[in-house]
């Protein structure tokens, strides 16, 4: 038995035993953010020691594109993973604004998130068997038609309950995107190549897309308000649509993937994901032990887990091989993928939020956001420049040491810190961010596919749960603590604060004197001026809560890094021990 990787990225087993499944085809899954990642790719099935054989296209599976040029393609991918990522972002990264647009508190707003992420968060696994099944070509067509008639439908929006009921669907719509977006990025690659620059080029779009939202949204805010966010999604999926019917997609053959019992074991990883994915995003907000829904949730979400477990342990080809994924190198491999996410979340659920609370708006945060962008692609030109078997180790840990710089140079922020500020220290984050994610997926998709198709499913899975539930993992855990410092810290400044203090009196004096040309009453001035000093020790007790956060971050990432170096000793020292008494 041997592998070979086809010129469309398609890896076949030839020469399997009766009975094997076939590969599943050049799958992406997507990625969030955020962000969603994508998992999939044509690797190698065997050692690494084996050569990649070329193998042409079966004759029943012709290439409908042999004569056009590789830049369409390129901008087609682009293209995509512009949509997806501006219909996810568009909302996550500006929830303050649209708070105003639908008249809702900070609560209701956050269930455009969690109602975006409940069906995003798994459709994908469900997706890589739905195309095997029914064909790429069809696969591509009616995934962007749905999010075009899903696009549509926003316009039609005028509330907060019908805006939540379009995001569940835009939702489901936007799941294929970002894995036809990677299917365009390598579709002209040489199969070499696909690895090496494709997954790099792809996921350094999606790495940019978070900022390029942030700073498209207040001009378009600004012109057309919700609605026009909404036509520019829509145009965009237009123009996705025509690039779709425009270029084809070498597609493989189809493969019967879809087995009766899928249809119980999806819906089970559905609704216990998503429920996760609601309780992560909305249980900071209503907080985690006021809210008796959240516990249910919860509850679901564990028992529809392990009953879809139980019954792919006895089945004879389970939807997910959890004995795979229960496997030492596959936890360790999910441990570090969840470990950067959520060090990465840096960026996302702190910095850029540490200015929100001192009160600055999306649109003075351009230079920041544009310099987070450049410096993503910097670092995915990087990557792919640098990325090699068996370096994925090393790139990791100039990631580590990235993110421990920029959280430690974050930490001495003050309430005079402006974004400029912290140009140099979010770029050092955004070059992290960018470099991690190539050979990491690189090297589970080489596992996976050593093991054989089977397996793809249950990376697909792996990272889908670090990636996107990760990432909101990450943004709870660390808002939370943002929370609970922020309080520590009011108690402790408001005990050192008393009105008898000289220096505290004429502060209160100094800020009450801003309402004195309208109000005559010493005792009202005297209560602004003591509401105005405790908005302050607020905006203290904030600052010094981020640079907790910062701190910890750092320290996290030290330590990580620590125990990657232990590891990578480990490792050489039991090689050379291995190799000497083979050559004595």
């Amino acid at each position: 038995m041997r592998t070979a990787i086809r010129n469309d990225g398609e890896i076949r087993t030839v020469g399997a035993p009766s009975g094997t499944t076939p590969s599943a085809g050049p799958i992406v899954a997507p990625v969030a953010a955020n962000d969603d990642p994508p998992a999939g790719l044509a690797a190698r099935a065997e050692a690494p020691a084996a050569d990649a054989i070329a193998e042409p296209p079966p004759a029943s599976v012709a290439n409908p594109s042999p004569n056009l040029p590789s830049w369409p393609y390129f901008v087609a991918s682009a293209l995509l993973l512009l949509t997806q990522g501006f219909g996810m972002n568009m909302i996550a990264g500006n929830l303050p604004q649209l708070q105003g647009a639908y008249s809702a508190t900070q609560n209701e707003a956050a269930w455009l998130i969690a109602a975006y992420l409940a069906p995003n968060v798994s459709l994908s696994i469900a997706l890589v068997k739905v195309r095997n099944q029914y064909g790429l070509r069809r696969f591509a067509e009616c995934s962007i038609l749905f999010f075009m008639l899903v696009c549509i439908l926003h316009l039609f929006v005028t509330d907060l309950s019908g805006a939540i009921a379009v995001r569940f669907f835009a939702g489901f719509a936007a799941a294929p995107l970002s894995s036809l977006g990677f299917l365009y990025m390598i579709e002209k690659l040489a199969p070499e190549k696909k690895l090496q620059y494709g997954i790099p080029a792809a996921l350094t779009l999606i790495a940019v897309m978070p900022s390029l939202t942030r700073i498209t949204f207040p001009t378009l805010f600004e012109l057309g308000g919700v609605h026009g966010l909404y036509i520019f999604e829509l145009g965009l999926a237009m123009a996705s649509f025509g690039a779709i019917y425009l270029l084809p997609l070498t597609s493989p053959p189809r493969i019967r993937a879809i087995e009766r019992l899928d249809f119980l074991c999806y819906p089970l990883i559905a609704v216990g994901l998503g429920s996760m994915a609601i309780v992560l995003s909305t249980g900071r907000l209503y907080w985690w032990f006021e809210a008796p829904w959240l516990g249910a949730l919860l509850v679901l979400s564990i028992v529809c887990l392990t009953l879809a477990i139980v019954i792919d342990l006895n089945r004879e080809k389970p939807f997910i091989d959890y004995r795979w994924l229960m496997s030492p190198s596959m936890l360790h491999f999910t441990a570090v993928l969840l470990l950067f996410r959520l060090l990465l979340t840096e960026q996302t659920a702190a910095a850029t939020n540490f200015f929100l609370v001192l009160g600055l708006q999306s649109d003075q945060l351009t230079g920041l956001y544009l310099v987070i962008a450049i410096a993503a692609i910097v670092g995915g030109v990087t990557c792919a420049l640098l990325s090699r078997p068996g370096r994925q180790p090393y790139i990791h840990l100039v990631c580590l040491l990235l993110i421990a710089a920029g959280a430690y140079m974050d930490s001495h922020a003050t309430n005079l810190t402006r974004p400029h500020d912290i140009y140099v220290s979010q770029a050092l984050m955004a070059l992290a961010s960018a470099m991690f994610l190539p050979p990491a997926m690189a090297k589970g998709i080489g596992e996976a596919f050593k093991r054989g198709p089977n397996h793809f499913l249950t990376f697909i899975l792996v990272f889908l749960a670090t990636q996107n539930l990760g990432g909101q993992l990450g943004s709870a855990a660390f808002g939370t603590m943002i929370t609970l410092r922020e309080k520590f810290h009011s108690n402790v400044l408001a005990q050192s604060i008393t009105l008898t203090d000289p220096v505290v009196a004429n502060r209160v004096s100094q800020l009450s004197a801003t309402y004195g040309h309208t109000l005559t009453d010493r005792a009202l001035l005297n209560a602004e001026g003591t509401s105005l000093l405790a908005q302050r020790i607020t905006r203290e007790a904030n600052v010094l809560a981020y640079n907790d956060v910062f701190v910890l971050i750092a320290a996290l990432s030290l330590v990580a890094a620590i125990c990657l170096v232990l590891h990578l000793a480990f490792d050489t020292i039991r090689i050379r021990a291995q190799r000497d008494p083979a050559t004595a």
